[in-house]
Order: C-alpha cells, then sequence, then structure tokens
C-alpha cells in the first residue's frame, strides 16, 4: 500500500465522513416527531426523506435552492410522498426544531476519534463543509472533536460550496497551507473527491455508502482506515 508523501495538512469533510449523520438525524426527528405530535413512524419517514434530503442538497451545491428552500421543501416534499397533510407553518416548525436538535446527537463513525487522535500528532487537520456554519460548531463542539481542527471552512464563509474551488482555495489560504502538502478527505465523490482533485489536491473517499468508483481511485470502507495511507 503506498503512503501519500509530504503531506501536513488533512482537510475532512464533517458530514458522512467523521459525524455519523444519518445516525444523528434520526435521531432528531424521533425528538422532534414526539414533541409536535406527528403520528407517522420516523422509519416510514426517513425512507422517502434520506434520497429527497440527497437531491435538496445537490440543489443547493448547484445553487438551485437557498437554505431556507432547501429546509423547508426536503420536509414538505416528504410529508406529500406519504400523502400526508401538513400545513406550512407546522413544517416550518418542524425545520427549525431539527436544525435545534440535530446537534444534540453526536454520534461519530467508529473509529473516527481514534483517528484523530493519531492523526492530530502528526498533522494540521481541517475542515471543509458544505453545511451551515452555525449547526457545523455546534457539531463540532458538541461531539468533543473541535479541538482537532486549525480551521473550519463552510460554504457559508467561502461564498461557494463545494465542488467549487474558490472553496477549497479559501480553506487552504485559511490553513496557509499549499496543494502539494494537503489532502482531502470526504465521502462524497462529487463534491469532495472531484473539487479537491480539479485544484491538485490528493484525496481519500470514505465509501461507506459503497458507490462505484473509478478503479484507480484510493477509498476505504471505514474511516479508521485512513490512517494506513498517511
Amino acid at each position: 500500500m503506498t503512503k501519500f508523501k509530504g503531506i501536513k495538512h488533512v482537510f475532512f469533510d464533517l458530514d458522512h465522513t467523521l459525524w455519523d449523520f444519518d445516525r444523528n438525524s434520526e435521531l432528531a426527528f424521533q425528538d422532534i416527531f414526539k414533541k409536535n405530535n406527528i403520528s407517522v413512524s420516523v422509519e416510514d419517514f426517513l425512507k422517502v426523506y434520506v434520497p429527497i434530503n440527497f437531491e435538496y442538497w445537490k440543489y443547493y451545491r448547484e445553487a438551485r435552492v437557498t437554505k431556507e428552500q432547501l429546509r423547508y421543501g426536503r420536509l414538505k416534499k416528504s410529508f406529500d410522498a406519504l400523502q400526508i397533510n401538513i400545513d406550512d407553518f407546522l413544517i416550518d416548525r418542524l425545520s427549525v426544531d431539527y436544525i435545534d436538535y440535530l446537534p444534540k446527537h453526536n454520534h461519530l463513525f467508529d473509529g473516527a476519534m481514534e483517528l484523530l487522535e493519531e492523526l492530530n500528532e502528526k498533522y494540521h487537520l481541517h475542515i471543509i463543509t458544505n453545511g451551515f456554519e452555525e449547526v457545523q460548531t455546534l457539531k463540532l463542539q458538541n461531539s468533543k472533536i473541535g479541538h482537532f481542527f486549525k480551521t473550519m471552512t463552510s460554504s457559508e464563509a467561502a461564498g461557494v460550496k463545494k465542488p467549487d474551488s474558490k472553496i477549497f482555495h479559501h480553506a487552504l489560504n485559511a490553513a496557509a497551507a499549499t496543494v502539494t502538502e494537503s489532502i482531502m478527505v470526504g465521502d462524497t465523490y462529487e463534491a469532495d473527491i472531484v473539487g479537491a482533485q480539479n485544484i491538485g489536491m490528493q484525496t481519500i473517499c470514505f465509501n461507506y455508502h459503497k458507490a462505484d468508483l473509478h478503479v484507480d481511485e484510493i477509498a476505504v470502507d471505514d474511516i479508521k482506515s485512513v490512517r494506513l495511507f498517511l
């Protein structure tokens, strides 16, 4: 196994890479459905919500929807798909509650904490995220991993979203890092991997969702295996 040479800075995506978004999101929905007396099972809801949420985040990356439209639209479309009639006032309240409750659950992927502890001894660690800055900051704090990272670059701070090259250059500048001494670790092939490769960064794809990747792509199935390449 070939190890990357000359690396000083490791940039991580947060959601679905270190922070177990799917697990934490399910727990948040359990909380807010109970709070708001929503009588649909979270399991049934998530079957339609997960692909709709994925779709809306793609639209958000492409600047086809705003943050507010994403937060409202993914819920509205999910309830419509389930043929559950919920008025706009309640959807707006659920969208706010979801953002409030989401960072209260902070499960990390197995091995993520150990990986960060090990890499922190040898590298400068950073975050590049398309997530909303105020929520991502809370996730880092509440999951007790914020202290590992020298910088966090959000799409809101950079003014563009991954895979736009500007967010990667923004992150490099904030970290006082060069392309050749940096590597990007993330789960979303289009946003994290292709985006970073387009500016010349080396990459490791956390391919826990088993997507079909190019045969030459450096990928791992569990996040702790990233250490094998560094």
